[in-house]
């Protein structure tokens, strides 16, 4: 190698690691455009460019443009189909439009690639519930619990799904392990197995439709 080639092959390490960096991050910054340069302009190809599909879809999502982050999330499954998280986040957009079943069907194969984090099985519950299958929404929620037994949203779920179910004891221990839980950033959690708590001990509730957020 000469002398000459050396400052060369440095530039273009460079380049190289900062053109990965913006394709890898593009999605931190709530500029579409960004991520739409690197898909159009980046001269990686392949499973890498499909983060930057996937940073405009979840700038998509975070805008409530549900389409547009579903198309985004198709492309980068596309090129990374092996990728949970993008399985995930398009469930959530999928969740969102009201799409129940491919949601469902979108944290399965979440949970497939990747079976260690709880939120998959809690939002697979949620869905489940929304469809009325209260059963397999409790087995959902049950597993998210024992991977995360510090979760309170998952806490409260379950609970609404037992209360919909009639079990209004399983729903209350709960709504108590929510409220025990450590304070955090689960604050409308909590405040909402609190006042399921106080519903409880005011009464009984003879009729409970398919619980929302």
């Amino acid at each position: 190698m000469t002398k000459a080639a050396v400052p060369l092959l440095i530039v273009l390490g460079v380049a190289i690691g900062l053109s990965t960096h913006t394709v890898v991050n593009c999605g931190d910054e709530d500029e579409p455009d960004i991520c739409s340069a690197v898909i159009g302009f980046s001269p990686l190809r392949g499973s890498l460019i499909a983060f930057a599909y996937e940073g405009r879809g979840r700038i998509a999502l975070r805008h409530g443009d549900n389409g547009r982050a579903i198309a985004d999330f198709n492309e980068a499954i596309h090129l990374n189909p092996n990728r949970a998280s993008l399985y995930r986040d398009r469930a959530q957009a999928h969740r969102q439009n009201g799409e129940l079943d491919l949601a469902i069907a979108d944290y399965d194969e979440a949970i497939a690639l990747d079976p260690r984090p709880a939120v998959p099985y809690r939002e697979r519950g949620f869905a489940l519930a929304a469809k009325g299958d209260l059963d397999r929404a409790i087995l959902s929620y049950s597993t998210a619990v024992r991977l995360d037994p510090a979760d309170a949203q998952a806490r409260l779920d379950r609970g609404l799904a037992f209360l919909a179910r009639g079990q209004a004891e399983d729903a209350r221990a709960d709504f108590e392990a929510a409220l025990a839980l450590p304070p955090g950033k689960d604050g409308r959690a909590r405040d909402t197995a609190r006042a399921k708590l106080a519903e409880l001990t005011r009464a009984e509730p003879t009729q409970v439709s398919t619980p929302l957020r």
